[in-house]
């Protein structure tokens, strides 16, 4: 048997997330008696566009890109999600995360569908000047079936601010007007929402502090262990700090780093910048040395004993194999599909509170949704009023959650699913 390369399990990967996700919808569609046509259009993305990217490189010569956008389903809404620039993007994991989005604006009452898109790139190997014709690029291949009614594009996994004010300098460019809700995630110059880059480790720290208030643990007894050191982790671990949570271990792609007596995220943050790598940045306070901590593997992060584990870098990193290993009393889900459905039933059954995905990091798209609406209406929103309406949009759709898995002893997840997949069906009907 010859031997696989590493890019075939990934693809295997994705492939099985896809299905699982559809696994998942028709186990919910059984619990809703949902109609077979229904079930059927919700199975597979409204469409798929898989599209070339010419680009020419600094050297002169153009290198041609493949560029993804799925539209999964427009019922309450236009699709909505995000763009990422990663070398494994894949046509099964754009239409695995479109499904979610769908979910995931229902779920917390959004006028939006679900919609993601994606390029085969690794972005650090690009000059500005590249990446910058590479975005412009990317819209021009999907322009017609994109736009403030339509389709509305957010940064996601190594695309950014200045990625989408491209986008929408673009898009504009294209229309032949300002068309600043086209996407969001943008600059504050170009409409853009104050709090938006922190609006999902924000949210994250809002469901931390529902749990507080259901289990009544106190945050500075409480320990907390984050994987991924992005932009959704690192605000998660600010927020949680400035409320007294103890961050006791953190990482990044590379590793990571555990402090007892519980790391400065800010200083942590400016030491990873100066170095590189956060392992050796054992921040206390403001002061980082190496005698106040140690370096750990992203493995022995999730595995940590710990009360509240933080996923909030990738996909499926808590599996069947490390799930009996985990030893945090809660996981709150703030990257994408970070359990497997696997995973969910041996930490359900261990009695493991996990707060899902499309519940968790929904801050992010709940921002969205106020920039979109900030754009088309050229109202300027201050930070304090986007917290605000956060909070109090997470807290409402915590509650209905909470409540029902409650009410019919189910986990937070299959509450969570049944809401969202209800609504999505219901506005289908009519």
């Amino acid at each position: 048997m010859s031997a696989r390369r590493a890019s075939d399990y990934v693809l295997m990967s994705n492939r099985n997330f896809f299905l699982d996700s559809q696994k998942q919808l028709r186990e919910i569609a059984d619990i809703l008696k949902i109609e077979p046509e229904i079930l059927q259009e919700l199975e597979e993305p409204h469409r798929v566009i898989k599209f070339q990217i010419p680009v020419q490189m600094d050297n002169g010569k153009v290198k041609i890109f493949f560029g993804f956008r799925c539209q999964h389903n427009n019922a309450l809404g236009p699709y909505k999600g995000g763009i990422r620039f990663h070398p494994e993007v894949s046509e099964d994991e754009i239409k695995a995360l479109s499904m979610l989005m769908t979910w995931k604006c229902s779920l917390v009452d959004l006028p939006f569908g679900g919609g993601k898109g994606g390029v085969i790139v690794n972005p650090r190997k690009l000059s500005r000047g590249e990446l910058k014709r590479l975005s412009r690029g990317y819209v021009q291949g999907i322009f017609p079936l994109i736009g403030p009614e339509n389709d509305v594009p957010a940064p996601d996994v190594n695309t950014n601010a200045q990625i989408m004010a491209w986008m929408t300098e673009e898009y504009s460019k294209l229309k032949g007007k300002d068309t600043p809700a086209a996407f969001t995630g943008k600059p504050p110059e170009l409409w853009g929402l104050k709090g938006r880059e922190e609006a999902t480790g924000y949210g994250g720290v809002i469901i931390l502090k529902k749990l507080q208030q259901i289990f009544g643990f106190k945050p500075k007894e409480t320990t907390l262990a984050v994987q991924g050191f992005g932009n959704v982790g690192f605000n998660f671990t600010r927020f949680a700090a400035h409320d007294g949570y103890k961050i006791i271990a953190t990482s990044e792609r590379e590793g990571g780093i555990y402090v007892e007596k519980g790391l400065n995220p800010e200083q942590t943050l400016r030491c990873l910048a100066e170095k590189g790598r956060i392992a050796g940045c054992y921040c206390i306070g403001s002061v980082c040395d190496l005698s106040y901590g140690k370096q750990i593997t992203n493995e022995e992060l999730l595995e940590m004993e710990v009360d509240v584990l933080v996923p909030a870098a990738v996909e499926n990193v808590i599996t069947k194999e490390n799930a009996p290993k985990i030893k945090a009393k809660y996981v709150i889900e703030m990257a994408n599909s970070p359990v497997t459905a696997t995973a969910e039933a041996i930490l359900e059954k261990r009695g493991v509170k996990a707060v899902p995905d499309i519940l968790a990091n929904s801050g992010g798209v709940i921002a969205s949704y106020f920039e979109w609406l900030q754009s088309k209406q050229k109202i300027l929103w201050e930070k304090e009023k986007v917290l605000k309406e956060l909070s109090a949009t997470l807290e409402k759709s915590f509650k209905k959650v909470w409540g029902l898995s409650e009410k019919e002893k189910i986990g937070l997840r299959k509450a969570a699913y049944v809401l969202a997949i209800d609504r999505v069906a219901k506005a289908m009907r009519s």
